[in-house]
């Protein structure tokens, strides 16, 4: 994977029950880059950043607190990842014990992805398709 060299624009966002072990298993398992990481007095994580080592995005992440206005809940996220090389994350997910809930596999429209699930019930997919370019 090449590594990204500018600031991620565009962010998912999700909370977690546990969010230093899934902070542990996106960069161990997906292969995110941590890019901070803040905790409250408590010792929860109150913000974190994770990023997509291929291009201009991330992750930002903490744990779950239903009193704020941002009180997604843990394990209802899903979002779509774009990789360069989904047959070696593929492997890199299988080899680490993901939970895989779409085998690797070629789509009507071109792409190459699989999809799995994370410890927190969230659903991630990677796959080549990067997407139409805008119609003019």
């Amino acid at each position: 994977m090449k590594t990204m060299t500018t600031n991620p624009t565009l962010f998912h966002t999700l909370r977690a029950n546990d969010a230093s072990a899934l902070i542990d298993y996106l960069v161990r398992t997906f292969g995110f880059v941590q890019a901070a990481c803040y905790r409250d007095d408590s010792g929860k994580v109150a913000h974190a950043q994770l990023n997509w080592p291929e291009g201009s995005g991330g992750v930002m992440l903490g744990d779950h607190r239903p009193d704020t206005g941002w009180a997604l809940a843990p394990g209802t996220a899903g979002c779509y990842v774009v990789t360069a090389d989904p047959d070696a994350l593929y492997t890199r997910v299988v080899d680490a014990g993901a939970e895989v809930i779409r085998p690797l596999e070629e789509t009507e429209y071109g792409s190459r992805e699989f999809a799995v699930r994370d410890p927190e019930g969230n659903l991630w997919s990677f796959g080549s398709y990067a997407g139409e370019q805008p119609q003019d």
